[in-house]
């Protein structure tokens, strides 16, 4: 077990930019047992703990003046089980690294999120998710996980086996314990053909609901101080397998989604009276395609343009108010919007915290290019979200608290009563958890 000081100068930052802390210590444990071990020591040493992966959240979730914990060594397959199609795999695993494994398995996760950079518990202990009619986020696929808890207890939790810890560690936030392995439900590998195209902001408002009940997975991104999208429908498919080119990937997915796109935000950042100019050039950049790959080829996409985000999930059938109201406040506003909004959904889920828990929902992503300020366009868009009893992405920039969050999750209480008895000592505890948490 190695235990190095983390950053420059000891310091930690996320990958957006807009968080870093300085860990007392950082440990790597090679297994469950030295996690343990370091959980214990720290408690005797008096200090918090706090898991990190890619450090992909924008909000403080990870951030500890305590020890910080890298599972980097907790990483592979444990065990797939082809009887009963799950895959347990340790915490530390990056989710590319799991979706290629599985692949070469003939075997497929159902549905993910839009990057693959991440651990499988960071991903899931923050609800990271994709879109889809009626499959839910990545948490909502896993069948059972094994969790550190604050006395160093190892618990083994699923719908059978500790149900209450499992019905809330799905999405735990890092404050019932630290993740060491997860069981995923998986299923022999499939196709999905991607429809890409463009379609006007009103028309694709005016045919929402169809355009999510036709489809398996419908999402679109809208370019502000423009009135077009881009949209993307991704359906099962009986194939054949055509994937994109790569002379053609390289060029819309490398060069321009990435290259041209920086560029623009750096013209964007420095000339805000040029981002209008930029956003109508760039929702055209993208030309419609179709095509046929294995899932993670087809949901995931690189993204190496650095940005802030807030995300809220809203009730679905708020969702064409929502955008509406959006727009018309970008629209009197002196914002300049060079970033995207991306539209996704996800169905009703039974997770404690989730932010689909109990209703159908509808995610709205603002972000903003790193190192442009981006307060005032958030905090706008914060008060439209919840506006409608938004929930936010529990890694994305939002400044709720507790008292919001006992009234927008119906099970909220539940979730910091098992807090009380699992972490009474608050050993994982940090400024954010004691903001959306309470005390």
């Amino acid at each position: 077990m190695s235990s190095t000081a983390s950053g420059k100068n000891g310091t930690w930052r996320n990958w957006g930019g807009n968080v870093a802390s300085r860990p007392a210590r950082e440990v790597t444990p090679a297994s469950v047992e030295e996690l343990v071990a370091a959980v214990r020591q720290a408690a005797e040493d008096g200090l918090t703990v706090k898991p990190v992966g890619t450090g992909h959240s924008f909000t403080s979730i990870a951030a500890t003046d305590g020890v910080l914990i890298r599972p980097q060594l907790l990483t592979g397959i444990r065990k797939i089980d082809r009887d009963a199609m799950t895959v347990t795999v340790e915490a530390g695993t990056p989710l590319k690294r799991l979706n290629m494994a599985l692949a070469r398995e003939g075997l497929s996760l159902t549905n993910m999120g839009d990057i693959m950079e991440q651990t499988v518990s960071g991903a899931t202990s923050t609800g990271t998710h994709g879109t889809g009619r009626d499959s839910a986020s990545i948490a909502a696929q896993i069948k059972g996980l094994e969790l550190v808890t604050a006395d160093g207890s190892v618990l083994t939790c699923s719908e059978k086996e500790n149900p209450e810890v499992f019905a809330a560690a799905r999405i735990g936030l890092g404050a019932l314990g630290i993740v060491t392995a997860i069981t995923f439900a998986v299923e022999p590998v499939f196709l999905l053909t991607a429809r890409e195209e463009p379609m006007p902001f009103d028309r694709v408002l005016a045919d929402f609901d169809a355009l999510w009940a036709e489809n398996e997975h419908f999402e679109f991104y809208w370019f502000p101080h423009t009135g077009s999208t881009n949209t993307k429908r991704n359906n099962r498919s009986a194939g054949p397998e055509k994937p994109v080119g790569q002379v053609a990937g390289w060029f819309e997915d490398e060069f321009l989604s990435n290259g041209v796109f920086q560029v623009a935000q750096w013209v964007g950042r420095a000339v805000p009276a040029t981002v209008p100019t930029i956003a109508r050039v760039s929702s055209k950049a993208l030309s419609a395609r179709t095509y046929t790959d294995i899932p993670y080829k087809v949901y995931t996409s690189p993204r190496r343009v650095r940005f802030v985000e807030m995300e809220y999930a809203v009730p679905r059938a708020a969702l064409t108010e929502t955008l509406r109201e959006l727009k018309a406040m970008l629209d009197r506003s002196d914002l300049r919007v060079s970033f995207p909004v991306e539209v996704r959904t996800a169905p009703a889920d039974d997770i404690t915290l989730s932010t689909a828990s109990g209703r159908d929902s509808a995610y709205v992503a603002v972000h903003m290019f790193k190192g442009t300020p981006y307060q005032a366009y958030f905090t706008a868009a914060e008060r439209i979200f919840t506006a409608h009893e938004g929930r936010p992405h529990w890694g994305k920039v939002h400044t709720r608290d507790a008292e919001y969050f006992a009234g927008v999750y119906p099970r909220f209480g539940e979730f910091t009563a098992l807090r009380d008895r699992l972490d009474p000592d608050r050993r994982f505890q940090n400024d954010y958890l004691r903001r959306v948490l309470g005390a």
